[in-house]
């Protein structure tokens, strides 16, 4: 007997990745330039040219044998020592190699993050709208994804933080800058968190952990994105370079454990048990290698900058409602009915890709993925002016 559930995950693709298909297909069909696929977040800006630089002296100038090798479980010491002493800098932490665990990008980190924290029942709860994959990955560990409404700004409704928690809590997850909606949770958002979750833990003597999902740290618009890891102890901080130095191919991360909870090595070790038991051991060696260069580098963001401009203002005057990104490459576009099934579909008749707000865990929105090159915003608007039209939105 085959575990069924896992069955249906592999029968079935993510709402994202099952787009992501149709469009390599139709593209295929009737040529990638007719094709406007907004569908997967894979930037389209090139790495740094620092990074086929280091790339390149790495496997020159090292010992080939170590070179392929494995390295610690956790990860390098070094390259976790590099990385502990960049976040201090940038976030007055104090962090050391000891409490870094290198993995295969942010999907790995918190994956790992839930099994090192949930115990059978535990409730994890987010935000909506929320990256679809935190439901498997929690389930998976078995717990309970517990999704709370956003307000109309889609920053967290912190109101709601409260009502939620209870005896059966064990973590919250956010994401910030938030894919899909490209909201910034600032300071005094993670603020209101760090406060809420403390004052419960306090009055219940429970721990409530804090899983922040950063890929898109610096993915912003208006400064840079605080770290929750800055404002409330018990943070497990979880990261990928896919974003900011345009690898998402590679699969290189970490988890950084915040040495200020009361319980850090205990902690880190369950996030090294975890990688073990879900055989997530040595991340890749060279890629390793690589981020203790250059980690602190981003690639050309200007681009994503120009085109959620571009679309932003394209569609607002086309007579859709959209929520202005502040981060990150997502574009939120309400629908014009109330299903945001049959909204994606109306826009694929026009061969525009969206993704369905539903498996976010919100109505009536679709998700318009601009990390695309600006000729292909150009190309689109045409199509999304046919979608209005269809509407009667002008």
């Amino acid at each position: 007997m085959l575990n069924e559930r896992n069955v249906r995950l592999g029968q079935v693709r993510s709402a994202i990745r099952e787009l992501f298909e149709y469009g390599k297909k139709r593209k295929a069909e009737i040529g990638e330039e007719n094709v406007y696929d907004f569908s997967l977040g894979n930037p389209s800006v090139p790495a740094p040219e620092e990074v086929k630089r280091a790339l390149i002296d790495i496997i020159e100038n090292s010992d080939p044998v170590a070179l392929h090798g494995y390295t610690s479980a956790q990860g390098d010491y070094g390259v976790r020592d590099s990385i502990a002493k960049g976040l201090n800098a940038r976030y007055s932490l104090s962090l050391d190699a000891d409490c870094l665990y290198m993995t295969c990008g942010a999907a790995a980190s918190v994956c790992i993050s839930l099994n090192a924290l949930i115990n059978n029942g535990d409730e994890v709860i987010t935000f909506a709208p929320f990256f679809p994959e935190y439901r498997v990955f929690a389930e998976n560990a078995g717990g309970k994804l517990v999704a709370l409404p956003c307000g109309e700004d889609f920053k967290p409704n912190v109101s709601a933080l409260k009502g939620a928690l209870n005896g059966r809590t064990k973590a919250v997850i956010i994401n910030s800058p938030n894919n899909p909606s490209g909201v910034v949770y600032g300071e005094g958002v993670l603020r209101e968190i760090a406060n809420t979750l403390n004052e419960y833990c306090a009055a219940s003597g429970g721990e409530i952990y804090l899983i922040s999902d950063e890929p898109y740290r610096e993915l912003t618009y208006a400064g840079e994105s605080p770290s929750a890891m800055s404002f409330y102890a018990r943070t497990l901080m979880c990261y990928s370079y896919s974003k900011s130095l345009s690898l998402p191919g590679e699969r290189i991360g970490y988890i950084a454990v915040n040495p200020a909870m009361e319980n850090r090595e205990k902690v880190y070790a369950a996030v090294c048990g975890a990688g073990r038991a879900l055989g997530y051991v040595c991340a890749p060696s060279l890629f390793q290698k690589l981020v203790a260069r250059v980690g602190d580098m981003t690639a050309d963001f200007s681009v994503y900058e120009r085109n959620r401009d571009m679309l932003y203002e394209g569609l607002k005057n086309l007579g859709f409602e959209v929520i202005k990104p502040e981060g990150a490459f997502y574009l939120f576009v309400k629908s014009p009915e109330p299903s945001a099934e049959k909204f994606a579909l109306r826009a694929r008749e026009q061969e525009i890709l969206i993704v369905p707000s539903d498996s976010f865990g919100v109505e009536r929105y679709a998700r318009i993925s601009y990390c695309v090159s600006t000729q292909t915003i150009e190309r689109s608007m045409p199509a999304f002016a046919r979608l209005a039209e269809s509407y009667k939105l002008r």
